[in-house]
């Protein structure tokens, strides 16, 4: 004869939510103000702007240095006459030209290194050799061998541009994860395919941090390179303005070059590669 069974009644315990609840507390806003970046960025830069002031104000020597009111006082008239935009496009052209070509160079010779062990060493062994070389000391030959004109500068910005670039670029395919190579031959991927959909995206983080250094590299290669043997093909770039306003003792506008010459630095950091940098690094979790 079996045991009678004793059915276990179910009992269910109800929360009642309306006893719980996370509280968070508004943030104020002066902390969502400091949460943003560019609220952050833009009041150190205000805090510099008034050190300026004020320093210079108390040192009261225009001649050595000019306030922030006057620099920008110059800089502003230099953009109504017109001379300041024509300097800026002279030496943005310039930029844009020894970029490019640096840039071709770079990717020719990455290529290279990348596909044989010859081409590796001797992208190792060029880059040792050149890039400590400072490029504007290579300024008294070029002008030798190219005369002068562009090509002296374009030669001078195509060294600052090769080295940095394609010493990144190589260094992120080399260190792309062997996994993500495993996936791509797995699937079948041509050579081209393999290169754009693994190898490119595996190492963009190296690559757009040469291009970073690149460019930095090329900017300011390519202002000193002004100031030396000034004006190219006729025009005169943003070194030249400033070394005319040195010799001319405006130096407000001397100043008013050199704020120019930042200014352009941060546009390019901020509107374009760390939109790149948006819309690929961090779009793909490479970055936080």
């Amino acid at each position: 004869m079996s045991e009678p069974t004793h059915e276990r009644p179910e009992i269910v315990n109800t929360l009642n939510t309306h006893e719980f609840a996370v509280i968070q507390a508004p943030h104020s806003r002066w902390r969502r103000l400091c949460d943003n970046g560019a609220f952050r960025k833009t009041l150190v830069l205000v805090v510099l702007m008034v050190i300026w002031e004020v320093y210079a104000r108390a040192l009261a020597n225009p001649l050595l240095f000019p306030t922030f009111s006057a620099t920008v006082g110059a800089l502003l008239s230099a953009l109504v006459t017109g001379e300041l935009p024509r300097a800026a496009a002279a030496t943005l052209i310039l930029l844009f030209k020894g970029y490019l070509a640096g840039l071709l160079l770079a990717a020719l010779l990455t290529a290279f290194a990348s596909m044989t062990r010859i081409g590796a060493d001797i992208l190792e062994t060029l880059t040792a050799m050149f890039n400590p070389l400072p490029s504007i000391a290579l300024l008294p030959l070029a002008l030798i061998w190219f005369g002068l004109g562009e090509g002296s500068i374009i030669f001078v910005l195509i060294h600052a541009v090769v080295w940095a670039v394609a010493l990144n670029a190589f260094a992120g395919f080399r260190s792309v994860s062997p996994t993500l190579k495993m996936v791509g031959r797995n699937y079948g991927l041509s050579r081209a395919g393999f290169v754009l959909r693994i190898l490119i995206p595996g190492a963009f983080p190296s690559i757009l941090t040469g291009l970073k250094i690149g460019w930095a590299f090329a900017w300011r290669t390519l202002i000193a390179a002004e100031l030396v043997f000034g004006v190219s093909s006729g025009s005169g770039g943003l070194g030249w303005y400033i070394y005319q306003s040195k010799n001319q003792l405006e130096i407000p506008a001397v100043f008013a070059g050199l704020l120019t010459v930042i200014l352009f630095g941060l546009s390019v950091e901020n509107l374009v590669f760390r939109v790149i940098e948006k819309h690929t690094v961090r779009r793909w979790g490479m970055a936080s």
